[in-house]
């Protein structure tokens, strides 16, 4: 079993900055993608940033590029989601998200607020 644990959502004005972390618990694998998602209000959840673990290749949506940068450290099999320029659209619960083969494991959820 895997589970993962998110924190570091909150409020924040817009322009700040946030930092998300995602640790990854129970059995691990040597490759395997992390990634995270986001869920606003009265939306479908979306794709935001994803990372591979072996060779740390990085994958961003067209809205957060440039303002987000996702990263990991293997030796806490965690992932970061750094948040920058934050704006009012990217408010919504965060979510994180592993796979590995046919295995997807998804996190509990950190809300993120920007306030305009």
């Amino acid at each position: 079993q895997v589970q993962l644990v998110e924190s570091g959502g909150g409020l924040v004005q817009a322009g700040g900055s946030l930092r998300l972390s995602c640790a990854a618990s129970g059995r691990t694998f040597s490759r395997y993608v992390m990634g995270w998602f986001r869920q606003a209000p009265g939306k479908e959840r979306e794709f935001v940033a994803a990372i591979s673990w072996e060779f740390a290749r990085t994958y961003y949506a067209d809205s957060v590029m440039g303002r987000f940068t996702i990263s990991r450290d293997n030796a806490k099999n965690t992932a970061y989601l750094q948040m920058t320029s934050l704006r009012p659209e990217d408010t919504a619960v965060y979510y994180c998200n592993l796979k590995y083969r046919t295995l997807e494991v998804w996190g509990q959820g950190t809300l993120v607020t920007v306030s305009s």
